[in-house]
């Protein structure tokens, strides 16, 4: 049974959140502020967090950036605050997805299967390889010309969709769909904002190429 961490400091928000997780099949325990959380994740090493931004003792924020530091689980954002800096912000310390405050249940249950199911699927082979970039998916770890590269796990699940796919032109709706599922409902310039991340994350010479009115492609050179 897969397990998820709910770090909510609105009680009644946590109880419908477990309720309906484990109407899903999940397992779910609930902490109520930032440091709470993170001992419970220490603890528990759930597959999942669900995780808010204005919590006492410690925030989101921080949360956030001390489970990312250790860790690639996957973790959902949820928050009140949906000015555009504070999606930003949520996605360059390593969350995998935003949502914004209220939301449906259904949503929410849909964005976690979506999470999860392209994170078991980036892990179908042991190791892809493109020139000197390796990821091994076995442990989840991308390395380039021996260096280690830090991804999250949508990040991750992104570069393995283009590792399988090398040279070929992907079009977004085809990259949207591989990567985040036909029911992802989230932003829609979710696609540029990952490439972006993980280009400055590969490095140089560059390898993820824009090709002009049709997508992207994993090459060696520009098209």
């Amino acid at each position: 049974m897969q397990q998820v961490l709910v770090v909510e400091d609105e009680s009644a928000i946590g109880d419908v959140l477990k309720l309906g997780l484990e109407q899903e099949g999940f397992s779910v325990e609930l902490a109520f502020d930032g440091r709470a959380g993170l001992e419970s994740f220490g603890r528990r090493r759930p597959d999942l967090v669900l995780l808010d931004i204005l919590l006492p003792k410690m925030d989101g924020w921080e949360v956030c950036r001390r489970i990312r530091a250790t860790s690639n689980v996957p973790i959902i954002i949820l928050s009140a605050k949906d000015a555009i800096q504070d999606r930003v912000k949520g996605l360059d310390l390593g969350s995998d997805d935003y949502l914004v405050k209220p939301f449906s249940l259904d949503e929410l249950l849909a964005r976690v299967r979506a999470v999860l199911r392209r994170r078991s699927e980036s892990s179908n082979a042991k190791a892809l390889t493109f020139l000197d970039l390796e990821v091994r998916t076995e442990n989840r770890e991308a390395v380039r010309a021996n260096f280690p590269i830090v991804l999250t796990t949508k990040e991750f699940d992104l570069l393995c969709f283009f590792l399988r796919h090398p040279r070929q032109v992907l079009s977004k709706e085809r990259i949207l769909e591989g990567v985040w599922g036909r029911d992802y409902v989230g932003e829609s310039n979710v696609i540029e904002v990952y490439v972006g991340h993980l280009r400055r994350k590969l490095g140089e010479p560059p390898l993820i190429q824009t090709i002009r009115n049709a997508g992207y492609a994993l090459r060696a050179d520009p098209w």
